[in-house]
């Protein structure tokens, strides 16, 4: 779902829309989601809602754009990671995941876990997880030519933090 503007600009355009022509508020809020081809602003809201975080950022980016994921452990950096790297591999690119952490099958459940199959998306998706990670072994990795498009989506994870970098 593509809207015209954010959530909050909906909604102030609502309001102004309320005051101006004196109508209640939900019914200006319904007349700004028609204008977005939505029936209701209820109906906006959920399919709004509805879409993750990791879509909504991808769909920001652009082919050489680097994401960098910080927070505390257990806060769902590499599950946010993965997301985009599914979002990447959903739309053709590669997607490649790099951690000194995981094992494949721990990689596997957390795919499971967001709702994705690593199966469809065969040659798309690359694990390494090497003891011998580095920035040189990632950028070198990276570079490889393959079927698809140059575009790729790293994570490289570690307790504390994820990066997501674009190539």
């Amino acid at each position: 779902m593509k809207l015209s503007a954010p959530i909050p600009m909906l909604k102030r355009k609502a309001r102004l829309l309320a005051r101006t022509t004196q109508i209640p508020l939900h019914q200006a809020l319904d007349q700004v989601a028609a204008d977005e081809g939505i029936a209701g602003w209820s109906l906006l809201a959920a399919k709004a809602a509805a879409v993750r975080p990791a879509a909504r950022l991808f769909a920001r980016l652009v082919p050489g754009d680097m994401v960098l994921l910080g927070a505390r452990p257990g806060q769902g950096k590499t599950l946010m990671g993965l997301e985009l790297a599914v979002e990447a591999m959903k739309s053709g690119h590669r997607g490649s995941f790099f951690t000194l952490e995981y094992t494949e099958k721990e990689v596997l459940d957390r795919f499971r876990a967001i709702g994705a199959d690593r199966q469809q998306f065969g040659a798309l998706f690359e694990l390494d997880s090497s003891d011998t990670i580095s920035a040189a072994r990632i950028a070198r990795r990276m570079a490889i030519p393959r079927a698809a498009p140059f575009w790729s989506s790293t994570i490289c994870s570690c307790s504390t933090r994820s990066a997501t970098i674009r190539s």
